[in-house]
């Protein structure tokens, strides 16, 4: 088990079928705008066969956590956990409706004698942490603390760990800022201060993406190494980008659970990714 980044390539991970998902509560503005719609169930399970067929289809090993009815929002693996070189990380779910999810990936890493690191006094979710080679940046939200990420640093005192406030309208850093490779990274500038932006932008090329595509989670896209990611074909302008800077786009439909407030990225917890030989 060992994760260096987000665009190292991808070998190990977990995800969960969206067997019982519904916008039951909403806790974000995309699942606002669908929540008399809801989700199609079938059409989800679909969706998610598809992405996973792809992933396995790649060499990738694909685990999965059991679906439970009393967590709609499981499909998103990313947010309960993070890979930080060696350490698998649980998180401390902000909201009541997701509470509980933890255990379940607690009980199933212990089944597979995956040894965790357990944040469960710190208020801190996966979805906030993006991870470069040197240096992870940590969304500020009102679900991850500047008091989590000064207790992370504490345990990663090797990385350059970087409070990265945004807008919480927005869910999730993963939801506006994904790092592709060492030196590009997709950006939605209006979910940050000016500071902000200037200090990203400092760091990455940032290829940016509009207003409608970010809503349509165009940023949340998943690396799985040699510059390759998968997106949704919906967003045709990004996708055009990412192909303009050499990336091989897979295009694979996911329009239904992204109506719950993630994509690719959210929907993936990574184990293993192979770290490139210098």
């Amino acid at each position: 088990m060992s994760c260096y980044s987000e665009y190292d390539a991808l070998e190990d991970v977990i995800l969960c079928k969206p067997k019982f998902m519904e916008i039951r509560e909403v806790i974000n503005e995309t699942q606002r705008h669908f929540a008399k719609e809801n989700i199609d169930i079938e059409r989800a399970m679909f969706q998610h066969k598809q992405f996973t067929d792809q992933l396995e289809n790649l060499g990738i090993s694909v685990h999965f956590l059991p679906s439970l009815q009393e967590y709609p929002e499981q499909v998103f693996t990313r947010d309960i956990g993070f890979t930080i070189g060696n350490t698998l990380y649980i998180s401390e779910m902000g909201r009541r409706i997701r509470q509980g999810e933890e255990q379940v990936l607690k009980e199933w890493l212990n089944e597979e004698h995956i040894s965790i690191h357990d944040l469960q006094s710190d208020s801190i979710e996966g979805g906030d942490v993006v991870l470069g080679h040197d240096a992870i940046y940590i969304g500020v939200s009102d679900r991850t603390t500047k008091d989590a990420i000064a207790h992370l640093q504490q345990l990663e005192p090797t990385y350059h760990i970087h409070p990265v406030p945004f807008n919480g309208k927005y869910l999730h850093l993963d939801c506006v800022f994904n790092i592709l490779s060492p030196h590009e990274a997709i950006l939605f500038p209006e979910a940050f201060a000016q500071e902000e932006q200037q200090f990203l932008s400092s760091h990455f090329h940032t290829i940016t993406i509009e207003e409608d595509e970010q809503f349509s989670l165009g940023t949340n896209v998943l690396s799985i190494g040699n510059k390759t990611v998968f997106a949704l074909p919906a967003n045709k302008k990004i996708n055009q980008k990412l192909r303009d800077h050499g990336y091989h786009v897979i295009e694979v439909d996911l329009s239904e659970i992204i109506k719950s407030g993630g994509a690719f990225r959210c929907c993936t917890l990574p184990l293993d990714r192979k770290k490139p030989v210098h």
